[in-house]
């Protein structure tokens, strides 16, 4: 779940560098999150609604032994979220409230799953489905949303910046002529939902906090067909494109290692990294990587 963009950081940053004993948490907690959209995925299709679509991850969660971090969640000023996932529905951006209207044919849309394991440790996913033949315009707008937080993460290093990261993903989405919403970002996690740093989806390469080893964040842009203003909706979570364009948006919790990243977000239904993709490994399930605090 991506997290509203602070204004002003009134504390300094505190960023949590997770041992090997974190950083095997977070490989089990992401890996169970990517596993709650395996098995949603098969049901996703015209005539499902989306609350159906929150009692089948329920299900799921529940099998698994996890928890969802989002029912009940409820930051200052927002009122108690009501769902066990997010369902953002075409010009929804991010934050949509499970309903009991059916998805038809045509419509795009997130999904967007976070578990807490019984250790208390944090997995944050999402992704985008294409319900029955979507235009081309829809199809496009997900397919270069998934590039470019590839393009994102592929920048994730030791001695890289965050500005690195949000850099690249302006600059792949703009030159398609879409448009990055900018009041929510990706953030760090862990034993929290949402810590530090904040992950913005835009920024100038060189800038922002240093990525260090056994950090541990998510990259999560938020891609607009249209214009990138957005407005909330009066149940005070839903938030939706001010022009009603198309919305896209991918999520994975991604490790900073000593030589490059790793994914923490894959299962078997995952779907495969773009051709372009040159630093992917598959994540070290079996054993906790070494890394400096």
């Amino acid at each position: 779940m991506p997290c509203p963009r602070r204004k002003r950081i009134i504390h300094p940053m505190s960023i949590t560098y997770k041992d090997e004993a974190g950083i095997a948490g977070m490989r089990e907690a992401c890996r169970l999150a990517s596993e709650v959209l395996d098995y949603i995925t098969p049901h996703i299709q015209p005539g499902i609604t989306t609350k159906e679509v929150d009692r089948l991850a329920l299900e799921c969660m529940q099998a698994q032994g996890t928890v969802s971090a989002t029912i009940g969640y409820q930051p200052p000023g927002y009122p108690p979220y009501p769902a066990h996932l997010c369902t953002s529905v075409n010009h929804v951006v991010c934050h949509g409230i499970p309903n009991d209207k059916p998805l038809k044919k045509g419509d795009i849309m997130n999904v967007d799953v976070t578990v807490i394991t019984k250790d208390g440790w944090y997995g944050d996913n999402s992704r985008m489905y294409l319900i029955g033949e979507v235009s081309i315009a829809a199809k496009r707008l997900c397919a270069l949303t998934y590039d470019a937080m590839w393009m994102g993460i592929e920048q994730v290093k030791p001695g890289a910046r965050l500005g690195d990261v949000g850099a690249a993903i302006q600059k792949f989405a703009e030159g398609h002529g879409f448009s990055i919403v900018r009041e929510y970002c990706g953030h760090g996690i862990g034993q929290v939902f949402h810590e530090d740093p904040q992950v913005l989806h835009y920024g100038r390469p060189g800038t922002g906090e240093e990525l260090k080893p056994g950090m541990t964040f998510t990259i999560e842009p938020m891609i607009n067909a249209g214009r990138r203003e957005v407005k909330e909706l009066n149940d005070g979570w839903t938030i939706v494109t001010k022009d009603h364009s198309l919305s896209a948006q991918w999520e994975h919790t991604i490790l900073v290692t000593p030589t490059g990243y790793e994914v923490l977000t894959l299962s078997a239904g995952s779907p495969p990294p773009p051709a372009f993709v040159k630093n992917f490994a598959q994540p070290r399930l079996d054993a906790a990587a070494s890394v400096a605090a």
